[in-house]
């Protein structure tokens, strides 16, 4: 694992290459949720096969509205020219409970969240998270239009220094593709544990079959503050 703390050089907001990265006020939430609904029903594996529509996928973010507000973990990315929300990336405690309504969701999410339950089940620690030390980096999108220029790497990267800010020691998150497991390597992530979407059976169906190709989604890890 990478011990080195990560740099407080850029506190929030700070802009590069036209793009405002700040964390998400109560204003950025509408632009947040349409984003990440577009991004993630179009590009990210479980969600594409189990089907979900951006309304679906919207109605999950949704329910993380307020304390994304009240958290001030969520960064979000905006072009400085237009005003056009380029980017967003969903951070919570990982010591939080799960939101309110989440049971009622569609049934497309029934087989994500076990998916998810199965990789918990694996890397769980024996301690539960402790309030104010695990990061949880959960959601992470870009839009089509501001694709291949380093935005979402510095989403990751301006969320781990607000983590560092406000005294989280880790940073978790779980890693959906080759290409996005690639990327949290790459900034000092390191692999946990994984589960196969090929080997997954509910109910006997192999629900994730159409993208087996992905591997699995893989539980990743690293420091964000070292020890003093």
């Amino acid at each position: 694992m990478d011990t080195m703390a990560i740099s407080m050089s850029a506190p929030l907001p700070f802009e590069f290459d036209g793009i405002r990265y700040s964390l998400c006020a109560e204003a950025d939430v509408v632009d947040m949720n349409r984003l990440l609904s577009d991004v993630f029903t179009r590009e990210d594996p479980p969600a594409v096969a189990v089907g979900l529509t951006p309304d679906e996928f919207e109605a999950f973010v949704r329910l993380y509205a307020q304390s994304v507000v009240d958290d001030g973990l969520t960064i979000i990315a905006r072009d400085v020219a237009s005003g056009t929300m380029a980017g967003a990336f969903l951070v919570e405690d990982a010591a939080s409970p799960a939101p309110d309504g989440i049971e009622g969701l569609s049934a497309g999410f029934a087989s994500i969240f076990d998916l998810f339950g199965r990789l918990e089940e694996r890397v769980a620690d024996e301690r539960p998270p402790v309030p104010g030390e695990l990061l949880h980096l959960f959601v992470l999108g870009v839009g089509r239009a501001f694709a291949r220029r380093g935005i979402g790497q510095r989403l990751v990267e301006a969320s781990l220094a607000n983590g560092a800010r406000r005294g989280y020691r880790t940073a978790v998150t779980e890693a959906t593709n080759r290409v996005s497991q690639h990327i949290f390597t790459k900034l000092g992530f390191v692999s946990r544990g994984q589960v196969s979407y090929a080997d997954y059976r509910r109910d006997g169906v192999a629900v994730f079959a159409s993208i087996a190709e992905h591997g699995g989604p893989m539980s990743m890890v690293r420091t964000v503050l070292a020890d003093p």
